[in-house]
């Protein structure tokens, strides 16, 4: 797929509709253009977290690798399953979910072992990591409303459910491996 983009002010969102892939206008206001911005939304913070990951470390890697990924969801959702072009359109597949999975396990493998709840914190990547997870979370919920309404690709769900996992995992591999996380403890 070539993409050429020549122009950034379009105007063509001023009142208040954008175009999905498949050439239709609707509403910036509905479940799917929602899920769309929650992809970005996402994508950005991940860049912030890779922001405090050194560049040559195989994470940052990684996290290059989902922002691909959440591009790709957003380009998969952008273009609606019933429309013409649908069948042309490039789809998440499940190779994608077990390369999350893989990249979870590897990472869990090194961690302590769990005796609480842990919160949110300890070094700032660990911080990060853990607002990823969080907006993970939100993204999943909005996309769970768009399947309410539309026909969409259900191994987008799964990989978000996914990625929450990576991301706590990944809180605590900078939170040297568990070690320093912050537990819950009841009062």
């Amino acid at each position: 797929m070539s993409i050429r983009i020549d122009r950034v002010v379009t105007r063509g969102g001023d009142s208040g509709q954008t175009s999905l892939g498949d050439g239709s206008r609707v509403s910036k206001h509905t479940a799917r253009v929602g899920v769309i911005g929650s992809l970005d939304e996402l994508n950005a913070a991940v860049g912030l977290l890779r922001a405090h990951v050194p560049d040559e470390s195989p994470v940052s890697q990684t996290l290059m690798q989902i922002q691909h990924l959440l591009f790709d969801m957003g380009a998969d959702i952008c273009c609606p399953e019933a429309a013409k072009k649908a069948e042309r359109a490039a789809r998440i597949t499940e190779e994608l979910l077990l390369w999350v999975e893989q990249e979870t396990f590897a990472l869990q493998e090194r961690l302590a072992p769990l005796t609480s709840f842990v919160l949110p914190g300890g070094s700032i990547a660990a911080a990060w990591a853990h607002m990823v997870r969080t907006q993970v979370r939100r993204t999943e919920r909005d996309f769970v409303t768009l399947m309410q309404e539309e026909e969409v690709n259900k191994k987008i769900l799964k990989i978000l459910n996914r990625l929450s996992d990576y991301f706590f995992v990944l809180a605590r591999h900078f939170n040297d491996d568990g070690k320093k996380d912050i537990l819950w403890k009841i009062k």
